[in-house]
């Protein structure tokens, strides 16, 4: 678990303007419909006919990334990613989001 923070953390001070994904997950409302930079690592990935969703963990967090331009990136491969946040629901201390992918890069 500490080296997912380490990594995590190295990740964002690469990746200048990126988000914690905690910060976006704690708050889901105040960053709903607004353009955000995560980074971290895939930790699941699945697409068909150039279609694609995969998780990506900074370290402080998991969120689902859903790209409508093309595959996803392979399990472990370590991303830095643009694109319009979406607050879906919260229950309770549980909030489930999405990023739908505008532009990739990897660090």
């Amino acid at each position: 678990m500490r080296a997912a923070a380490s990594l995590g953390l190295l990740l964002l001070l690469a990746c200048p303007g990126t988000k914690p994904i905690k910060e976006l997950l704690d708050d889901p409302g105040r960053f709903d419909g607004q353009t955000v930079r995560i980074a971290g690592e895939v930790t699941q990935a699945a697409g068909a006919l150039g279609f694609g969703a995969y998780q990506v963990n900074d370290g402080t967090g998991t969120l689902t990334v859903v790209s409508e331009k093309g595959g996803p990136p392979r399990s472990g491969s370590k991303v830095g990613v643009k694109g319009r946040f979406e607050a879906l629901i919260t229950l309770g201390s549980k909030s489930l989001a999405v990023l739908r992918e505008e532009s990739r890069s990897t660090p």
